[in-house]
């Protein structure tokens, strides 16, 4: 059993992942809050080992609290956090460790980190690369903190080493806040901008006509199969989740800045649409969704040829 009370806020596909490798690695059950939840998130929440409380039990008896939350909703739990804090009696406030993985921007996450200065809640910037952890998976958690907060860095490391997750440390002159919310704008403007930029320019050409589409799945074939590859393996993984990238998105737009921000506010008014047919579940009715996933379909197929 671990010496530190552990709480994971967000029991997502990541975050009830993240719990179960902690819980399955000796961490203790994980406490979050589960109010508003669905039925299905409680019960992924219970199978993963978390346990539901409030937010003044967690600050009371936490010492190490992660945020895997969607990017919209990283400061308001952040806050719920912070409000409950304050309603501890001064005796009852100890060392909290604050553990923000969430996608924003860095100007987003230093706004965060600034609600806790006075408090001795210490903030961490972390952002998740990769997929929940499984069997054969365990994604890179990249972590920075303050120049005067490395040893709850440090602590927050050794810990979450132990029981099963995989932490790289930023560290290093000049390191800080917004170091890892830097690192993770950039990856998803390379990795979620790529399939955004696959996904208007399958609707572009279908918006011309189905030869448009059949010429461009053909010339991809010959040119850049690789490209089909992303398509097939990304696109449908997109679709689900593009109401949480559409705030990338845009998160993304404002770490970019200047002329390049347009092209990630477009990509984001895209997922935007996306997700709202997918809410919708207008997903074979010949709209956005049916155009993209026949062109996976078709993309299977001729990847299958090659």
């Amino acid at each position: 059993m671990s010496s530190h009370t552990i709480a994971l806020l967000g029991p997502g596909a990541m975050g009830s992942a993240m719990a179960l490798r902690l819980f399955s690695s000796g961490a203790g059950p994980i406490m979050t809050n589960l109010d508003g939840r669905s039925e299905a998130a409680v019960e992924r929440a219970k199978a993963s080992g978390m346990v539901h409380a409030s937010y003044s039990e967690i600050v009371a008896k936490c010492t190490i609290i992660y945020s895997v939350v969607p990017p919209k909703e990283a400061t308001r739990v952040a806050e719920d956090i912070l409000n409950a804090y304050r309603e501890l009696a001064e005796v009852a406030r100890h060392d909290i460790i604050f553990a923000d993985c969430n996608a924003v921007n860095p100007e987003t996450i230093k706004q965060i980190a600034q609600l806790f200065t006075g408090t001795k809640i210490r903030f961490l910037d972390g952002v998740i690369i990769g997929f929940p952890p499984s069997d054969t998976n365990n994604p890179g958690i990249y972590v920075s903190a303050h120049p005067d907060d490395l040893s709850a860095l440090d602590v927050f490391a050794e810990v979450s080493t132990k029981f099963g997750l995989y932490i790289i440390s930023l560290k290093g002159e000049g390191a800080g806040i917004g170091d890892a919310s830097a690192l993770k704008m950039s990856h998803a403007a390379i990795v979620k901008g790529t399939i955004g930029i696959c996904a208007t320019s399958i609707l572009a050409a279908q918006v011309s006509s189905s030869a448009t589409t059949q010429g461009l799945l053909h010339a991809m074939s010959i040119s850049q199969p690789t490209f089909l590859d992303i398509i097939v393996r990304l696109i449908p993984q997109m679709i689900p989740k593009a109401y949480r990238m559409a705030f990338e998105m845009e998160e993304v737009s404002g770490f970019v800045g200047g002329e390049g921000s347009k092209t990630f506010e477009g990509i984001a008014k895209l997922f935007e649409r996306v997700a709202e047919a997918h809410a919708s579940q207008k997903t074979r009715d010949g709209g956005d969704i049916d155009a993209l996933l026949r062109f996976v379909d078709e993309s299977k197929k001729t990847l299958g040829t090659l």
